[in-house]
């Protein structure tokens, strides 16, 4: 059993009553439980709170899932952590320690259903004790003494090129409860990290992040309405910094050779089973790529500026096929691919794509890099959503 925790006091100081206040059309406690709501690994939803004028907001919208835990008096106060009132509720209800317990955070709303379904499947197939939500930061840091932290100041990298670092967004937190009453944590053990976009990285605590947040809502996820996937008709896959890693091999004789990753091939190959044509296009001309194309037995190869770039390219494609673009699927990580993911129904990039591509409203950023299976990941994303 799964249970979605969501501590939400009544005495916030900076914020009065913030976790029922209207944010971007619902009360902000909402927007993380309708998304759990909607969540089929998850099968009970707890709010915690000691405000009647919260309960009152939750039990008046009918949730099938959720129901009101009254926390005390004791573990409300500003002084109480969370995991006092986590250990509160699961002691009290007599929680079995075989079961999944996931803390989530009101003050991060921008939480998907879906950021909330990749979690927890990845908590259940890995061999992890816990997992937390973390974004990739590109900052760069530096000690007191004057010295960095991450990077060589000597050999300033370019944004593409830095790795970035790995910041807590404090979306949730997922352990068992077994773990969490012997560690008295929410993370113990051996931990999970569950990657989510960039514009998840602020949580609301003051009355300046109330409006970055409303505005990048309204950027991500309300100009992003969901899809249904089961409508998906075309499968484009770019190449470099995609289906390979982005390097480029020479042989001893000068050959030039590319890495390709055999989960991605599989990923094709269950598409094909699906019936979703596939295809790939890239703006070079090399037999390497045919020769990969051929051994996935792609619908349609694209390679070359001949087209005229390749949002034209595919729509060329599509008109062709009479597959409408929304219709389409397509990753890919650089500057050059961003008038196709801007078009298309299912934009997604890999984990190191160029920061722009990154920023596209609606993206999917996956936690893979390119060439280390990315493509696969997407693709079982959408058949995953395809089933549901």
């Amino acid at each position: 059993m799964v249970i979605a925790f969501i501590p939400v006091r009544g005495g916030s100081k900076s914020i009065p009553l913030k976790n029922i206040k209207n944010f971007c059309g619902k009360p902000l406690v909402c927007w993380n439980i309708e998304a759990l709501e909607r969540c089929k690994l998850v099968d009970e939803i707890i709010i915690a709170t000691d405000s009647s004028e919260i309960a009152e907001v939750v039990n008046s919208q009918n949730y099938k899932k959720t129901r009101v835990y009254w926390r005390s008096a004791e573990n409300a106060v500003d002084t109480a952590s969370t995991e006092s009132v986590m250990l509160e509720y699961i002691e009290k209800e007599s929680i079995p320690i075989n079961n999944t317990f996931m803390l989530v955070q009101a003050t991060s709303p921008m939480t998907q259903t879906e950021h909330f379904t990749e979690a927890l499947t990845k908590y259940n197939a890995e061999n992890i004790d816990s997992l937390l939500s973390c974004v990739r930061n590109f900052r760069f840091f530096w000690n007191p003494d004057g010295t960095s932290k991450n990077y060589d100041f000597m050999n300033r990298p370019r944004r593409q090129d830095f790795d970035g670092e790995l910041m807590e967004n404090g979306a949730f937190y997922i352990n068992s409860v077994g773990n969490i009453l012997q560690s008295k944590n929410r993370l113990s053990g051996k931990i999970g990290i569950y990657i989510m976009p960039e514009y998840t990285a602020a949580e609301i605590d003051e009355p300046d992040d109330w409006i970055v947040l409303e505005s990048l809502m309204k950027r991500h996820v309300l100009n992003n309405p969901s899809k249904e996937s089961n409508s998906i008709e075309l499968f484009i896959s770019d190449v470099d910094g995609t289906l390979t890693d982005g390097g480029m091999y020479y042989s001893e004789s000068g050959e030039e050779l590319k890495k390709f990753n055999t989960r991605d091939g599989m990923g094709f190959q269950i598409l094909h089973e699906a019936g979703i044509k596939t295809g790939i296009i890239t703006s070079e001309n090399t037999s390497i790529v045919s020769r990969r194309a051929q051994k996935l037995n792609v619908d349609f190869l694209i390679q070359g500026e001949k087209f005229g770039g390749k949002l034209n390219a595919i729509k060329e494609l599509c008109e062709k096929e009479n597959i409408p673009i929304e219709k389409v699927a397509y990753i890919g990580d650089d500057i050059n691919c961003i008038e196709l993911l801007k078009n298309v129904g299912y934009p997604a990039c890999p984990n190191d794509a160029q920061y722009a591509v990154k920023e596209i409203p609606g993206i999917k950023v996956l936690s893979c890099c390119g060439g280390s299976g990315v493509v696969r990941e997407f693709i079982d994303l959408l058949l995953q959503k395809r089933c549901q």
